[in-house]
This record gives structure tokens, C-alpha cells and sequence, in this order.
């Protein structure tokens, strides 16, 4: 059977889109073949693979799968991606809900094609010292700010991925370096196990961390730029470690299509 595909990236984060609304292409437990699809030198190559499918009370449901094969939890950029994909389908137009692993989520594209994507609330974030946090923005994450971001991320990001406190469930990690305002964050994430382009979770994670750190209050906009480009957090500060309204934005684009033979 031959895979009609469909290749997305935002901000170098990088995703198979399938539709599978009126055809399943694939099991959601075929974790071979979707780590297969991933993998860069023998199948398509992606840091994961996203299925677009049928819902009840939503537009659409979002499945998403991580570069390894099983299914991952909540993807910020993957969640942009899959709301350019609906929006070049005809699914909707300009704003849609939609379903994912972690509840329904709204989504909008403007204009310009920014794609806008509403993060659920984060009620609690752990701060070790007041460089170093841990939260769930939809998948679990740690922060750390420093002077400077580490050159290897694949090996710093694994020793905190695989220390004895993570090793079991796996966490992503962030480091975040602050220039005045503005953040420059390089994430590792679990699932890919290794150093991705941009994490939309992740630069979820740290503006929220940098709002707690800096004591920030009311409503924010923070300017983030990952090494596959910029991204924009907003959100409202309503206690000392609770954020609502957050909004993760920037552009996310068709790079192309095809088939493959399963």
C-alpha cells in the first residue's frame, strides 16, 4: 500500500502530516513503521509523524507520534503544523478547535500565515533554584538558564534526560540564555533523544519559567529565538506559578508532499 504524506516544519521542528479522515493509512500501534517513516537515512525523516483525523466535537483530532515510534504527548510546533495542514486542506478557514492527548486546543492563522496555537493552563511549576524549574506545558519539561548555551546539546540534554530522577519517564530539556528581554532557547527532547531545531513546548516552558523568575506580572509577550527560527509566547501571569491565556505563535509551512510504499 502506497502512504500519501504530507511534510510540515515549524521553526525547523520537522513532521510527516497524514490525513486520515477518509482513509486509515495507519494503526495507532504500528510503532514500526511510523519509527521507519522517521528515520532520516531509510524512510522520509522527521522528528515525528502526526495523524489528522475524524472527531465529534471538535474540527479535527491531532494524534502524534514522537520520532521513535510511540505515541509522544503534547506537541507545541506539531500542533501549528497540523493547524497549517487542516487550514491548506480546507478544513477551516481562519480559527478551529481542535483535539489532542492533552484536551482541545484552539488555533488560528492570520494574514501574514502566523499560526497561533492556545496551550492549556499551567497551574504549578517547580522551581529548584532561580535558574532551574520544572513544568508541564503539555509534556514535561526542564528549564535551565545560563550565561551560555552548551555547544553539545545531544550530550548535555541526555545527562539530565537520563539521570535518576528522569531516566524512567523521560523529561525534555531546555537551556535558555537571556539577552535583555528576549530568550535564546536549544531544547533535547525525549522521544527524538536528541537536540531538535525548536520545541514549542519547550519555549513554552521557559517563557513561562523566565514570567517566574523575573516575577513578571499581568499579561506578557516574550520573543524566543531557537535555532530554527522565532517564536512568540504570551500569556497571563494570575499567581506566582500560574499562567492562563498563553498563546505559542510563528510560522509553520508546507515543504512537500509524496508518496512512500508501506
Amino acid at each position: 500500500m502506497k502512504l500519501h504524506f504530507h511534510k510540515y516544519q515549524g521553526t525547523g521542528n520537522d513532521f510527516i502530516m497524514v490525513d486520515q479522515r477518509n482513509r486509515q493509512y495507519l494503526h495507532h500501534d504500528d510503532h514500526k513503521t511510523i519509527r521507519q517513516l522517521c528515520g532520516r537515512r531509510f524512510g522520509i525523516g522527521a522528528d515525528g509523524l502526526i495523524l489528522l483525523e475524524n472527531a465529534v466535537d471538535t474540527d479535527f483530532r491531532m494524534i502524534y507520534y514522537n520520532a521513535d515510534g510511540g505515541q509522544g504527548s503534547m506537541c507545541g510546533n506539531g500542533g501549528r503544523c497540523i493547524l497549517a495542514f487542516a487550514h491548506d486542506l480546507g478544513v477551516f478557514q481562519k480559527e478551529c478547535i481542535f483535539s489532542a492527548i492533552d484536551g482541545d486546543h484552539q488555533g488560528k492563522i492570520d494574514e501574514q500565515g502566523i499560526v497561533s496555537l492556545h496551550m492549556q493552563d499551567v497551574n504549578h511549576i517547580q522551581r529548584m533554584d532561580n535558574d532551574t524549574y520544572e513544568l508541564n506545558t503539555g509534556s514535561p519539561h526542564y528549564v535551565t538558564f545560563c550565561d551560555e548555551i552548551p555547544e553539545n546539546i545531544a550530550t548535555e540534554g541526555a545527562k539530565i534526560r537520563y539521570n535518576e530522577t528522569y531516566k524512567k519517564e523521560g523529561i525534555n530539556v531546555n537551556f535558555s540564555k537571556i539577552i535583555d528581554n528576549a530568550l535564546t532557547v536549544a531544547t533535547y527532547e525525549r522521544g527524538v533523544e536528541d537536540e531538535t531545531f525548536s520545541c514549542g513546548t519547550g519555549v513554552t516552558a521557559v517563557a513561562l519559567s523566565f514570567g517566574m523568575k523575573e516575577n513578571l506580572q499581568g499579561k506578557n509577550i516574550i520573543q524566543i529565538t531557537t535555532k530554527g527560527g522565532h517564536l512568540k509566547v504570551e500569556f497571563e501571569k494570575i499567581h506566582d506559578n500560574q499562567f492562563t491565556n498563553i498563546w505559542l505563535s510563528g510560522p509553520a509551512e508546507k515543504v512537500y508532499e509524496g508518496e512512500i510504499l508501506l
